[in-house]
């Protein structure tokens, strides 16, 4: 039982370390409002709760990442759409070196392990 929290916990974490990368990803291809963004980062387990994902927007507004605008919507209010900005796209950039060495980094250890793994059962 207690290994599922660990796991769960560590699950939890890898996704929040990534979310702000996220939400940059999907505003890369295009303008996009919350319950978009929210529902894009649902149908791929990065988000689970909604509220997550406002601050996250303020703060990378605030930092320059993204702007919006206020669009008409042919049904209800108007909607807040999120762009990404320069800034956020050299930032992006960035982001894509660090996760592609992060990914190696961990892949080159997973290969590593997976070799001594026969050796250390053998001296068993």
């Amino acid at each position: 039982m207690e290994t599922n929290t660990i796991v769960e916990n560590s699950r939890t974490q890898m996704r929040r370390g990534v979310l702000e990368y996220s939400i940059l990803l999907v505003l890369r291809s295009g303008d996009e409002y919350a319950s978009s963004i929210i529902q894009k980062l649902k149908d791929v387990d990065i988000i689970v709760v909604e509220g997550t994902l406002y601050p996250l927007l303020i703060r990378l507004k605030n930092l320059g990442l993204l702007s919006y605008r206020w669009e008409e919507s042919p049904q209800g209010p108007p909607r807040k759409y999120y762009m990404i900005t320069d800034k956020g796209r050299e930032q992006l950039n960035e982001l894509d070196t660090t996760w592609q060495e992060l990914v190696r980094s961990v892949e080159s250890i997973r290969n590593t392990a997976a070799l001594r793994l026969p050796a250390a059962e053998n001296n068993r």
